[in-house]
């Protein structure tokens, strides 16, 4: 089985790449940003089905884990979960299932309101200890969460996308634990206007 290539990005075609190994061109597919002629390491995924073999590449473990995680729930399979992982990143997403965020996990193409539910409910309990890692030690990850879906429900009212959104919505969450939305709303939008 293989676990991991190094090559040379030769072709980036529509959800894959050609990665050329020692001569040998492997076609992987792949959600991760990749530049043509780039030199790329990735952790390897083999999924063996009756009539294929198809390898997936992440460049990071955790997106191997994620992906093994997802192609887990019934339903889902390994184009919905690159798909997903494609249209949210690593943290976000974990985010997303420990607080039951499934809006931004619908945000995703392929995934409605109820396949995001059941991503959630299926995998709350597998993401939950790695995510709480992300949000501050002393705040509790269900407070955190609620001032997270607050900030981001106050948001989207105001027209923001919830995926241009999260991942500073997150920080600034994690940053300031103890503030309710009347104060983070503010400091949010100071921080959008920066990046304008």
């Amino acid at each position: 089985m293989i676990g991991k290539l190094q090559g040379i990005v030769n072709y980036i075609g529509d959800g894959f790449v050609i990665l050329m190994v020692n001569g040998v061109g492997y076609k992987v597919h792949t959600a991760e940003y990749l530049t043509h002629k780039s030199t790329v390491e990735l952790w390897i995924e083999t999924v063996v089905r009756e009539d294929s073999i198809r390898l997936f590449g992440f460049t990071s473990l955790n997106g191997q884990n994620l992906f093994n995680m997802l192609t887990g729930v019934s339903g889902v399979g390994p184009k919905v979960a690159l798909a997903i992982l494609g249209t949210i990143n690593s943290d976000t997403l974990m985010s997303a299932i420990a607080t039951g965020d499934a809006k931004t996990i619908a945000t995703a193409p392929g995934v409605g309101k109820k396949m995001a539910e059941k991503i959630i409910v299926e995998l709350k309990n597998k993401v939950g200890s790695v995510s709480a890692t992300l949000f501050a030690p002393d705040a509790g990850t269900d407070v955190v969460g609620s001032a997270l879906a607050d900030l981001l429900m106050a948001l989207e009212v105001l027209g923001y996308r919830r995926l241009d959104i999260i991942e500073m919505a997150q920080k600034l969450v994690n940053q300031n634990p103890s503030a309710d939305v009347s104060k983070l709303v503010p400091m949010a939008l100071k921080e959008i206007s920066k990046g304008k």
